[in-house]
């Protein structure tokens, strides 16, 4: 199973699996279509969503204007906007960070 990437007329939709609160940042995989991304921030006042983008942007080697939040502000499953990107080019950089983080 992969992360399900949509075309948007902004960029192409990347949909996220957050788990605030956890040990680590970092990048943890696939979870029924949805990249699966973990931050240290617990979730108040948008604190996690700002932490998740962070995390995104060094994973997948974004600029941070590349990335918005589109959907799910106070949910667990979230829908980013990247821009000035392909899906292909999206796919080949989750597959690496996906890669590296079952590495470690």
């Amino acid at each position: 199973m992969s992360v399900e990437l949509r075309e948007h007329a902004l960029g192409v939709l990347l949909p996220v699996r957050a788990q605030p609160g956890a040990r680590r940042n970092g990048v943890r995989g696939e979870h029924q279509g949805m990249l699966r991304v973990s931050v240290t921030q617990t979730a108040e006042r948008g604190k996690a969503n700002d932490a998740l983008a962070r995390v995104l942007c060094k994973s997948l080697k974004l600029r941070g204007g590349q990335l918005q939040l589109q959907s799910g502000a106070t949910a667990q499953n979230k829908v980013f906007v990247v821009r000035e990107m392909t899906v292909a080019d999206l796919a080949e950089r989750i597959a690496l960070a996906i890669a590296e983080a079952v590495g470690n």
